[in-house]
This record gives C-alpha cells, structure tokens and sequence, in this order.
C-alpha cells in the first residue's frame, strides 16, 4: 500500500468571501448566505493562512489521501453556493396520469403518479426553495446555496416516483433532473 510522508492542497479565497476553521469546522459566510460543514470525523490539518486555504495530512495511506482533495472540493462548492448558489430544474415525464404537484414552504406532494392514489411527501430542508416554472409545462426549479442539500431533495424526489417492478424500458414515468447550473452566473 502507497504510503505519502506528506499531503497538502490549498487554494485561494475569493473576495468577498470569509472563511473560517475551528477545530476542523469550516464556516464560509457570502453575499448569498452562511454555510457550515464539520469535517472533525477527518484525521487532517485545516486551517487558513494569508486568505488561503489550506489541508494538510502526514502519513498517509490509500483512501485517507483522497480525502484531502474531498475537503477541498467541498469548501470550494460551499463557497460557490455562498456566491452563486444552485439551482437544478426537473421535468415531469408521464404517457398517460398526469402528475400532480403541490408545493409547500417544507414539503413537496406527489399525486397520481401511474394513477395511484398513494400521495408522496417529500420535506426538505431550511434554505432550499422549490416553485414552478412559468415558463415550462410540468417543471420545477429547485435553487439553494448548498449543493448536497439540493442534490438530496432532486434524488429523493426522482427516487418517490421509480416504476417498482415493471419494465423501465417501457415505463419510464418519474421525475427527471434536466439541468444543473448556478442561479447567477
């Protein structure tokens, strides 16, 4: 097994971007808004020095050398959502029941979906908004500043509606991500 004596990835903050390290929780505050993510389960050094950011790991074998890129990835994303933010739209694809939608400020409902009556709920969590698009016939735009949270609620939506024991070639009913961007560009 591959042993590393030393591991580092740093990279520089944007302006008007702060970020802060305390005991290996990373707070990064924006124009967009405030997001926070603990990485104390990680055995690494995090800290910021001269407006970069850095992680550190000595001695490190295999899978732990991976997970210095991963907290950078992360931060990086958290200080994309805190600037940009994300957005995911969603189709509604049916043949023949159409899908009905009824959003609320914590929760989305999903009815006759292959014309049963079983309502599916789906909450999600604080900051992530979900409506309509006025513009397009059976689309929802989700839009927040923390990518896995708006990434669990569109897979947990498209996982509400899969065709459980029938052919997939021939039902493709469901909900379906079909695009993925920043709300500012």
């Amino acid at each position: 097994m591959p042993v590393s004596i030393h591991n580092k990835r740093s990279f520089e903050i944007p302006e008007g971007v702060t970020v802060t390290v305390k005991a290996r929780v990373v707070n990064v505050k924006g124009p967009r808004g405030e997001l926070t993510t603990d990485f104390k389960h990680i055995q690494a050094d995090v800290y910021v020095a001269d407006n970069e950011f850095t992680v550190e790991l000595w001695n490190g074998k295999g899978k732990q050398l991976a997970v210095v890129r991963s907290i950078v990835s992360h931060t990086q994303n958290m200080i994309t959502g805190v600037t940009k933010g994300f957005r995911y739209k969603m189709r509604f694809v049916y043949s023949h029941f159409p899908i009905n939608l009824n959003i609320t400020k914590e929760q989305i409902e999903l009815r006759n979906y292959l014309g049963e009556k079983r309502v599916r709920i789906i909450k999600f969590p604080a900051g992530i908004t979900c409506v309509r698009d006025p513009g397009v016939k059976d689309q929802i735009v989700l839009e927040g500043n923390s990518l896995p949270d708006v990434g669990r609620v569109s897979a947990l939506i498209h996982q509400a509606c899969l065709a459980r024991k029938k052919d997939i070639r021939k039902f493709l009913d469901g909900v379906y991500v079909t695009e993925k961007g920043n709300i500012e560009e």
